[in-house]
């Protein structure tokens, strides 16, 4: 990433109160007695994040100017944040507040615009309900992920819920990846038995369906940020390469750890947003590189059928690819070591 990352005690001091705020397209502070931008914490060539309350926040950006608008809400478990929220409200509090925020979030997309609501899905049945008043319903997308211990009398809960609405008929954007397909962790070979239409597999991969069972929960402290729970990389990467291009502007107002950011930043996007409390944030982003060497990973682990490291395993355990596969050989015989020669992640 070029240019500096800048905090806001190096950011110029706030002009006075100015009538032409709102037509910057800078946030601003909608109950002054005049329009007056606020003042991101933390800043990039690429985004802002505000130390703001997510209410407030968005009530501070322009309507239809957000192309892509993800929020991952505190799920009302009773954690406790640095923030200092209050995480057990009433169930039909709860519901309230996050209907007051998703309206705004509605209001700042483009026509064409996706939004993305991640949470419990007790708590996306309400609120998908809410959505579906304004917005059309693409898909609910299950996301296996452990997050409890297992409660007598009831199923083991095992997936997040994803759901995903469009403002309009359809989107604008969306263009998702491919995905490997599923192989043995030991031999590398197909857990599914493709028969006689390996030559017709594409070799970018298979389709990504509603059921993702290849997010990784975030618990190895190379990547957890903070105590509670984050966003994995891999997932925020997906949802941004979906529904957005580079120079698509990415609105989160729960910044959390930062994942929404880093992601969109590294992915050459714009973006914006909010966190009560942005110290997290401001620390990742003093440092990109692990981030970086991350997502380059996880690139080059999608749009292709087989990973390199499935291959390598189908190698050793004398199991070599059917030629059927129409899988490059210079892929399939690669011995180099894949962090060689990388490009790098920076946009200038």
């Amino acid at each position: 990433m070029t240019g500096a990352v800048t905090r806001a005690d190096r950011l110029p001091q706030p002009q006075k109160a100015a009538p032409t705020a709102r037509s910057s397209g800078l946030p601003y502070d909608s109950t002054a007695d005049k329009m007056r931008p606020m003042i991101p914490i933390l800043q990039t060539p690429l985004g802002a994040a505000y130390q703001e309350d997510c209410v407030k926040f968005l009530r501070s950006v322009e309507s239809e100017t957000v192309d892509l608008a993800f929020a991952d809400p505190p799920f009302n478990l009773g954690k406790k944040y640095t923030s200092g929220i209050d995480d057990s409200l009433i169930g039909e509090e709860y519901v309230a507040w996050c209907k007051e925020w998703l309206d705004e979030m509605v209001r700042t997309l483009k026509p064409g615009g996706s939004l993305f609501l991640w949470n419990l899905p007790k708590w996306n049945l309400p609120l998908g309900a809410h959505l579906g008043q304004q917005l059309t319903f693409r898909h609910w997308i299950s996301v296996d992920i452990k997050y409890s211990l297992p409660i007598q009398g009831r199923l083991y809960p095992s997936h997040y819920a994803l759901l995903y609405f469009v403002k309009g008929k359809k989107p604008a954007i969306f263009h998702p990846d491919r995905i490997p397909t599923p192989c043995c962790r030991h031999c590398g070979g197909e857990q599914r038995d493709y028969g006689g239409y390996k030559d017709k597999m594409n070799p970018k991969g298979v389709n990504l369906s509603d059921v993702w069972t290849d997010i990784p929960p975030v618990r190895h402290a190379k990547y957890k940020k903070r105590d509670a729970n984050a966003l994995a990389l891999k997932l925020m990467d997906r949802i941004i390469t979906m529904a957005s291009d580079e120079g698509s502007l990415v609105l989160d107002p729960f910044g959390g750890s930062g994942t929404t950011f880093v992601a969109a930043e590294l992915n050459g996007r714009r973006w914006i947003g909010s966190e009560l409390d942005c110290s997290t944030i401001v620390e990742r982003f003093d440092s990109l590189q692990g981030d970086r060497e991350h997502l380059a990973d996880i690139h080059r682990n999608k749009n292709v059928l087989f990973t390199r490291t499935d291959l390598e395993r189908r190698r050793k355990n004398g199991k070599p690819l059917p030629a059927a596969y129409q899988v490059e050989q210079d892929i399939v015989d690669c011995t180099c070591d894949p962090n060689d020669n990388q490009p790098s992640l920076a946009f200038g």
